[in-house]
Order: C-alpha cells, then sequence, then structure tokens
C-alpha cells in the first residue's frame, strides 16, 4: 500500500461507502460522478485492493472497506474541527451557527431564544435547519442539535432536558361537533391526524395506542407543523405537545388519563466545540430556554 495517499481521497470513499452509491456522493460533496469514479479507482490502487462490489443494488463495501471506514470517520472529524478552529476568533462571541431542529421545535420553540441570544450577543449569526433527520454533527451538518434522541457518539457532548409531553389534542368546535372521547375506543368514531410514513418510533407509538395506525387516519403528513397546523384548524383529533395548546388555539387535552407520551430532548454538540465561546453560548441558551418549557 502506498504511503502517501491524499486525504481527500477518503472523504469521497466515506461519502460513497455511506450514500451507497457514486451518484448520491457526487451530489453530497458537490462534484461530477466521473471525478468520484477516479477517486475509488486511486483509492483502491493505493491500497492494492477493491473496496467496493459493483451490483444491482448498487455499490457494496467489501470487508476491507468496512475496516478502513472508522479511521475515514476521524479523518472527517479531524478537517471539520480544523475548520472550524481556522474560522473562529479566540475569546469573541461573534460569527455564523448552525443549529438543527424538529420542525416543532425549530418553529415553535427556537425564535423567542434565538432572539435573545442575538440581542445579548450581536454579533452571532443564526443558522436555522428545521428539521425531523438528524443531522451529523461530526460532519458538521449543524454546529448544535436539539434532538429528540439519546446521542451515542463518544466525542458528541450532551446535556439532558426534562421531557415534554405529548397529549391527544382538539379544538374545542371539532369536540362540540362531534363530540369528546371518553375512551381510546371512541377514536374510532373521530377524525384522527397522524403520520404518513411509518418509523420505528412510531412503530412503537401505534404498538402503545393501535388507535392510531396509519390506515385509522384522515389526516396523514409526515411534517409534525403539518399535523399541528390541521389539529389548530379543527380538523380532527392529533397528537401534539401539551405546551403548545391552550388559549391562543382554543385547543383541548383530550384523553389525558390513557394517552401520554414523554418526548426526550437533548442539546448536542462536538465536544471540539466546547472551549469556543460562540458555541458555548449558544449550547447553554438553548438549554435554559428550552429547559423553562
Amino acid at each position: 500500500m502506498s504511503s502517501d495517499v491524499d486525504w481527500g481521497l477518503y472523504r469521497t470513499f466515506l461519502a460513497v461507502i455511506e450514500e451507497g452509491s457514486l451518484s448520491a456522493a457526487a451530489r453530497r460533496l458537490a462534484l461530477t460522478q466521473p471525478t468520484i469514479a477516479r477517486h475509488i479507482d486511486l483509492l483502491e490502487a493505493a491500497v492494492g485492493a477493491d473496496l467496493f462490489l459493483r451490483t444491482q443494488r448498487g455499490l457494496l463495501p467489501t470487508d476491507l472497506a468496512l475496516t478502513i471506514k472508522p479511521y475515514a470517520e476521524t479523518l472527517s472529524a479531524t478537517a471539520a474541527a480544523l475548520m472550524r478552529k481556522v474560522g473562529g476568533n479566540a475569546g469573541e462571541v461573534a460569527g455564523a451557527v448552525r443549529i438543527s431542529a424538529s420542525e416543532v421545535i425549530a418553529v415553535e420553540h427556537l425564535p423567542p431564544i434565538l432572539t435573545r441570544l442575538k440581542r445579548q450577543h450581536p454579533g452571532l449569526v443564526m443558522e436555522l435547519v428545521a428539521s425531523n433527520e438528524v443531522d451529523n454533527l461530526l460532519r458538521r451538518e449543524a454546529d448544535i442539535a436539539v434532538r429528540n434522541v439519546e446521542p451515542t457518539q463518544d466525542s458528541l457532548v450532551a446535556r439532558k432536558l426534562r421531557s415534554v409531553e405529548l397529549g391527544l389534542h382538539a379544538r374545542r368546535d371539532y369536540l362540540e361537533a362531534r363530540g369528546t372521547p371518553k375512551t381510546t375506543a371512541d377514536l374510532a368514531a373521530h377524525d384522527l391526524i397522524g403520520f404518513d410514513r411509518e418509523t420505528p418510533a412510531l412503530r412503537r407509538i401505534v404498538q402503545r395506542y393501535p388507535a392510531f395506525a396509519r390506515d385509522a387516519c384522515a389526516f396523514r403528513a409526515d411534517s409534525d407543523l403539518a399535523q399541528l397546523a390541521a389539529v389548530r384548524a379543527g380538523f380532527g383529533i392529533g397528537l401534539c405537545q401539551a405546551p403548545r395548546a391552550g388559549s391562543p388555539h382554543d385547543l383541548v387535552r383530550v384523553l389525558r388519563d390513557e394517552v401520554s407520551i414523554n418526548l426526550g430532548i437533548w442539546i448536542v454538540m462536538h465536544e471540539d466545540l466546547k472551549s469556543d465561546p460562540k458555541y458555548r453560548v449558544v449550547f447553554d441558551g438553548l438549554a435554559d430556554g428550552l429547559g423553562a418549557l
């Protein structure tokens, strides 16, 4: 094996092994597909063995590729840490901080928290990604993430906040017209608001509350915001965060004792960022603001 391998080839290798195809890796890295293919050929020549098997289902990593992958991930994390360090000015709370959060948290909770932070530190620039996807902090898809699942990577700093309760809600005029369910069995006679595509987390909810199976829902959307809007519009009964219900939208909690889900919240960032003032300030500000929910 050559001892002088361009580390950028490992960046391409990591994109291919994670995306599963040359074209997807090219889109992620903003390169052409022939360039991606050439990088893989060069790396395979350097290691003296095939790294991928070409199949009809795409590129499958060989055992050697799976052995190399953790080292490529370390290189990627180190490169991201280097760029963060070069881009920051020690001691100054200024610059861009990219935050990832679920749709509801990003839209319903974060704006006033970020506004307070901006007023306290005018040099901050906030970049907010509102998505239910878990961004990869190791690749710096985000600097700080607000997650509803506990992080497992050792290189991440995480702070667990108090859980937020999810419960069934409907608008008052809907319940006046259709009646208020007394048991979960009564939900079969109502218009339910739920998800379209099933995920492991949703399967666990359906196992616990079979009334919310996909086929039983009259309104289906994978967007939490779309579901919340449907509840507020009076379409039917749906799950939403209890702190978001109440007077502005005249929502009523139903089946409080029968249906209650605790949603965990974690504030997470890469450990390399904890010594940088701007990330530390935003991390602590998010934790304090969301902790008061």
